[in-house]
């Protein structure tokens, strides 16, 4: 998998082997099936394949019939390694994250609001990716989460890519024809260290660029919304960690300025949400 080619000569501190994966009480039914036990944590897909997370420390792999590298590498490096960062004590958001300067902005949203697309406008800017997808924070410094960087690939829509064009990045082969994002792997434009989080953004569709802030407690919810791990539902947050993943989602919406983004609609005026952005960065305030 080219996303995990390593940035520098280190030590591997997560395993992920190809092998059998007996999901609990037989086989996993219809399309997706997913179980969450205290020290395992098991996703399946039935086109796809058979996750097992094992104590955050190893993803074990059991790939359905046929399936190729790139087709499993989608699931894994998403959804997967979202599970099991956040069992290592991250803070892990369903967003994309860019790098400005020395602060940073992520963008969560539903689908189809532009994350990726917003922050493939922001690289073409001069600015760079800290990560696509899969947000992980770490929050061991109280006053300062920061944004761990994950890997030098954008996902974007054949639409999206074509406005955008990105000069600095390889285009890599459909994986799936249901499956209308490309990977984008960037040549340059990637920050490869942790960054504090400075904005955080929940992207909607309007008429104009512009950037409101949630004020007091509206800030918690979107970011309970757009954590990766309520994607599964209250299975996915046993016993205490619930309680430790709101107080988490708590911190960060305590310290970080959380604010809505609305995106002109049309891929042509992109440009004017990514001056909304610089523009609020600059000002400095929360």
């Amino acid at each position: 998998m080219p996303e995990l080619e390593p940035m520098a000569p280190a030590t591997p501190d997560l395993d992920i082997a190809i092998g059998p994966v007996d999901f609990p009480d037989g086989a996993s039914l219809g399309a997706a099936a997913f179980r969450f036990e205290a020290t395992r944590q098991y996703l399946s897909w039935q086109a796809v394949g058979t996750f097992m997370i094992s104590d955050a420390k190893r993803i074990d792999v059991d790939p359905a019939l046929g399936i190729d590298d790139p087709l499993l590498a989608f699931p894994l490096l998403g959804p997967v390694m979202a599970l099991a960062l956040h069992r290592r004590g991250l803070l892990v958001l369903h967003a994309s994250a860019i790098a400005v300067g020395g602060r940073s902005v992520i963008f969560m949203g539903d689908k189809g609001a532009g994350k990726s697309t917003t922050a493939g406008a922001m690289i073409r800017a001069g600015h760079r990716l800290l990560t696509d997808d899969v947000v992980a924070l770490d929050l061991s410094d109280p006053d300062r989460p920061m944004i761990l960087p994950g890997f030098p690939q954008l996902k974007l829509a054949a639409d999206a890519a074509s406005a955008i064009r990105l000069e600095q990045a390889e285009v890599r082969p459909q994986v799936h024809p249901q499956i209308d994002k490309a990977q984008h792997r960037l040549h340059d434009g990637f920050a490869t260290e942790a960054v504090p989080v400075s904005r955080i953004y929940v992207l909607e569709r309007g008429g104009r660029a512009a950037i409101s802030p949630l004020i007091g407690a509206a800030a918690l919810p979107a970011i309970i919304k757009f954590s990766y791990v309520t994607r599964f539902g209250r299975q996915a947050l046993p016993g205490d960690l619930a309680a430790a993943h709101l107080s988490q989602c708590a911190q960060v919406a305590g310290r970080v300025g959380v604010s809505r983004l609305e995106v002109p609609a049309g891929l042509a005026r992109i440009d004017e949400a990514v001056a909304a952005i610089e523009t609020d960065l600059a000002s400095g305030t929360r």
